[in-house]
């Protein structure tokens, strides 16, 4: 029989739940916060919002906002020297992936010290950290209920991944009323990134009956609210998209993901696209390239896509595949990798550098940089 271990960290849901920050943060013992966030959080209000509900409780905060949209091992440690200067007690993170994966690393450092590139990859993290509290406003990165984080090496221009127990977060507060202040295409980039950590999820390697019920969830809200929660910000729509990303956040943590993560992960080290840009350009071709691995698991996707059982499990699969390039185009997204490279001189490399990426390992068929080549070539 498998063994299987399952991290999640306590999660208050629902509109308004922004509310009970300050009493969650007091129960953590918090009398000086750090607050990590980004400028365009701050623009819409939010930043705003979590410092009056600290203030009104007697809690005192400090800002670091200098997060860039794949946060840098720099930035890490300039807010980590700001935590311990000025005697910070929780850490509270609000925004996408970015500000959350920062708040992470901040927190590796203070409890931990050294550079943050010392933890890359899995079970490096010895000590505790701070108590940490997020607040995701986008419903797609899941990084605030995951054991991952993801912060760019500068020197090497590698999006590390680093991976422990110790980054699942002391709680979570996901209040889908942030969603509304979000652009269309972040709306929708956000998405796409959920539906890709479910399908990885969910043929993975470690995949497990906790983890696979969670992406199939995610998959089928996806599904049925994408369309309205960008054509008109439904708050039903919103609010499903919230629990789709959730999902798929608490499935990918705990089973890991594939190699579309580890292309998107090299992509962005070395170019900074947006994370949430590359799944709708490589997704398909991943799920093409893991067919003959996981020919029932993607059937079976493939039918919670399109509603259309099939005979055959590959042409089931097929059918969800050929639906998702369809419902990419249609919600605007970037679909040709040549539309986010400046060339193809560099393919090779960024294959090179995705090979020992911790996503790879859990992809369910083996791949080699020539296979990664391929893929890359196939969505060009």
């Amino acid at each position: 029989m498998l063994i299987t271990k399952f991290a999640i960290p306590e999660v208050i849901f629902g509109n308004g739940s922004i509310k009970y920050l300050a009493p969650c943060a007091r129960r953590l013992g918090a009398k000086r916060v750090l607050l990590v966030s980004d400028p365009g959080v701050e623009k819409a209000g939010w930043v705003e919002v979590v410092m009056d509900l600290l203030r009104k409780d007697a809690i005192e905060c400090v800002y670091f906002n200098e997060v860039s949209s794949n946060p840098r091992d720099v930035q890490v440690h300039k807010g980590a020297e700001l935590y311990m200067e000025n005697g910070a007690d929780v850490i509270v993170g609000i925004g996408g992936g970015s500000p959350i994966d920062a708040a992470k690393g901040i927190s590796t450092i203070v409890g931990n010290g050294g550079k943050i590139r010392d933890y890359e990859g899995a079970n490096k993290i010895m000590r505790p950290l701070p108590p940490m509290i997020f607040i995701p406003s986008t419903a797609g990165s899941g990084s605030d209920v995951s054991q991952f984080c993801i912060i760019t090496d500068i020197e090497r221009q590698v999006k590390m991944s680093i991976i422990s127990r110790s980054l699942v977060p002391n709680l979570s507060i996901i209040d889908p009323m942030l969603l509304a202040t979000k652009s269309r295409e972040l709306i929708a980039a956000s998405a796409v990134d959920a539906l890709a950590h479910a399908v990885e999820s969910y043929v993975s390697r470690m995949a497990s009956p906790f983890s696979e019920p969670q992406s199939m969830q995610a998959i089928q809200l996806f599904m049925e609210n994408i369309r309205e929660a960008v054509d008109s910000k439904s708050p039903e729509a919103l609010k499903n998209l919230s629990i789709a990303s959730t999902a798929a956040g608490m499935a990918f943590s705990n089973a890991g993901l594939g190699i579309a993560h580890s292309l998107a992960h090299s992509i962005g080290g070395r170019f900074d696209v947006l994370h949430g840009m590359v799944h709708p350009v490589l997704l398909p071709s991943v799920m093409r390239f893991n067919l003959t691995s996981r020919p029932k698991k993607l059937a079976q996707v493939g039918f919670q896509i399109t509603g259309i059982q099939c005979k055959s499990e590959e042409k089931q699969a097929m059918k969800g595949i050929e639906y998702l390039e369809r419902l990419f185009l249609e919600l605007g997204a970037t679909c040709r990798l040549n539309d986010i490279l400046p060339d193809d001189s560099e393919l090779e490399l960024l294959c090179h550098k995705a090979l020992p990426d911790a996503c790879t390992l859990t992809n369910p068929r083996e791949a080699t940089c020539e296979d990664l080549m391929s893929i890359c070539e196939a969505a060009w």
